[in-house]
């Protein structure tokens, strides 16, 4: 069944502070239409510019990923991001009246919360998956970075980190499918080191930062208080201790896992990977990450996408066909010059892959521009229509004893001429289950792994023979 596009069901308002500014910020999250994807708008900019989430638009990973476009500026953006793209919201416009997104607790469960309590509606558009066909690796041998992508079915994410450090040491974390974030991701924290705190206070690099909305990992024993008062002052808290051996978190923080650390930079992950601005298929396994390798990671995938589409979709008509033209004869009512397929090349539980071979020795071509000879546009709906009249008399016994008819032809795109000699490749899913005989399909022509015609299509299918 074909899957679709999501958005909110209605808006959603967050107030907070942002970690690296110290700004007051209120975030409003509005439904978007099909195909919008994510942005951000700076509403307290006079332009009001539009900044859209992509990973060409990054400008900064330092201590986050910030986003700059149109003359606006918006920090700190993957929280936020994770959680859109993990509870499967496709198309969202998110409003600040402040540079910073909030930091609330550190994580992203304040706005996967807000989006379970909102939730979602369907949308007309299909989600456009970016599958991976072959691995993906990218490696920063100096820093030790390194990613790699490997097609899954689903979208997975491994993740290991090493800090060589008492406190951290080596951590590693896995997401196995995206329904898994919202319980076992989202709650995990940002964290920062003891070593490294005193320097971002000092130069106003967390301005908005407190112990309620980070975890501060303690790497050495014997912290003398007059340090931690210094600390206190910078941060504005009073009465910072240790965990009892010395080695651990600022005032005994409760790690919501083991790991979290290691869960966290998954987080960051999934919310920098959002930006390629497509739901993916595919195993994500990153070894020491951070938002710097993550960025570059997410515009060498979204660069193999557009690459991708360039080089179109590929059928293998090499293999031996599920149906060839005398099966279909058994099938189909249709005999020349009607019968406008001529082999089946696979069909799935909720798909099917057709073939129609363009030649010059058709009838129509007798009267249809000719000098000029183009395949008409209603032959190919109605080729299409037989590949979806298959697919359902695929299902039923005795096929021969029915047809389907036409109920409803709906969003018909022709997108490039199709003449003599081209090989047309009809490839169309469910997009509802068969109930009493209907059957609603839609899909895509392709010549040359390019699209040449949409459409979606209901059908009757009918018996109207006896033995």
């Amino acid at each position: 069944m074909a899957d679709k596009q999501h958005t909110l069901k209605g808006e959603i308002t967050l107030s907070g502070v942002g970690l690296h500014t110290g700004e007051n910020v209120n975030l409003t999250i509005y439904p978007a239409p099909d195909n919008h994807g994510y942005k951000f708008q700076r509403i307290d900019l006079e332009e009001k510019p539009l900044i859209k989430a992509d990973p060409d638009n990054v400008v900064s990973t330092a201590r986050g990923t910030t986003l700059e476009q149109n003359g606006g500026k918006v920090y700190t953006t993957e929280h936020v991001l994770a959680a859109l793209y993990a509870m499967q919201v496709d198309n969202a416009l998110i409003t600040l009246d402040a540079p910073e997104v909030p930091i609330m607790d550190g994580s992203s469960y304040p706005f996967v919360a807000a989006i379970e309590k909102t939730g979602l509606i369907e949308q007309d558009a299909e989600r456009n998956y970016l599958v991976l066909e072959e691995n993906i690796k990218w490696e920063d041998a100096e820093k030790g970075i390194e990613f790699l992508a490997i097609p899954d079915k689903l979208y997975r994410v491994t993740v290991m980190v090493d800090y060589n450090s008492p406190v951290l040491g080596t951590q590693h974390a896995s997401m196995y499918s995206i329904k898994d974030f919202a319980t076992e991701i989202a709650k995990c924290r940002t964290f920062v080191f003891l070593r490294e705190l005193e320097y971002l206070a000092m130069n106003d690099l967390i301005k908005g930062g407190n112990l309620d909305n980070a975890i501060v990992l303690i790497e050495r024993e014997n912290i003398k208080q007059e340090e931690l008062d210094r600390l206190a002052k910078l941060l504005g808290k009073e009465d910072l201790s240790v965990t009892v051996d010395g080695i651990g978190t600022l005032n005994h923080t409760k790690m919501h896992f083991e790991n979290e650390p290691a869960r966290h930079k998954l987080l960051d992950i999934v919310g920098d990977l959002a930006l390629i601005g497509r739901p993916i298929k595919g195993h994500i396994l990153a070894a020491r990450p951070g938002h710097g390798g993550n960025v570059r990671f997410a515009k060498l995938l979204k660069e193999h996408a557009r690459k991708m589409e360039k080089k179109g979709k590929f059928f293998d008509l090499e293999k031996t066909p599920l149906y060839d033209i005398v099966a279909i004869e058994k099938m189909l009512p249709h005999r020349y010059p009607f019968l406008l397929v001529d082999k089946i090349m696979e069909i799935t539980d909720d798909g099917i892959v057709g073939v129609k071979n363009v030649t010059m020795n058709e009838p129509q071509f007798t009267g249809h521009f000719p000098g000029n000879p183009i395949f008409p546009g209603v032959l190919q709906i109605e080729a299409m229509a037989q590949v979806g009249g298959i697919f359902a008399l695929d299902k039923v016994e005795d096929p021969h004893l029915y047809s389907t008819y036409f109920m409803k032809i709906d969003k018909v795109k022709f997108k490039s001429m199709v003449r003599p000699g081209d090989t047309i490749i009809f490839d169309l899913k469910l997009l509802s289950p068969i109930r009493r005989g209907l059957v609603n399909m839609g899909g895509s022509a392709y010549v040359n792994g390019k699209v040449v015609m949409e459409a979606e299509m209901l059908a009757s299918v009918v018996k109207d023979k006896t033995e």
